[in-house]
């Protein structure tokens, strides 16, 4: 099991500090997991991402609307988006009535991609927790934001 005092080979002044320091260096590692998880696939976690909000609309979305819903927010939306429209997984709908709106849709490409990607990807990330822990840990980040 991990402990971050050793991870770091550091001391704090106190918890809080400890706490918040061990959310950002469990943040990286977890995204550095998630980085090597979908390289095979040929895609970031942030693209993932965006896939699953596009699977689980029921209409095209608006880009907006995407970054809105994104897990991690991205200033570069619009770049991932622009890579996974050129590997043809998802496709841009001008709009007949706004030049300005483009809505964006998953391609059956992109669906065959997310249902080659197992479901239980972060199962690994989180096999040290019972389920009761997990959903203390979940609430206690919830009270922190």
């Amino acid at each position: 099991m991990g402990d971050l005092t050793k991870d770091i080979n550091s001391k704090f002044d106190n918890n809080r500090i400890k706490a918040l320091l061990n959310i950002l260096y469990t943040a990286n590692w977890i995204t550095s997991y998630q980085n090597e998880f979908f390289k095979d696939f040929g895609i970031s976690p942030q693209q993932y991402n965006i896939l699953r909000i596009l699977r689980g609309a029921d209409q095209p979305l608006k880009v907006q609307t995407i970054k809105d819903r994104m897990l991690e927010r991205s200033p570069n939306a619009t770049r991932l988006m622009d890579k996974l429209c050129s590997k043809n997984y998802i496709e841009r709908l001008p709009s007949e009535d706004d030049r300005r709106v483009v809505k964006i849709v998953i391609t059956d490409a992109g669906k065959r991609l997310l249902a080659s990607i197992p479901n239980n990807l972060n199962k690994d990330l989180l096999k040290n927790l019972s389920e009761e822990e997990a959903e203390q840990l979940s609430d206690l980040l919830d009270k922190m934001r």
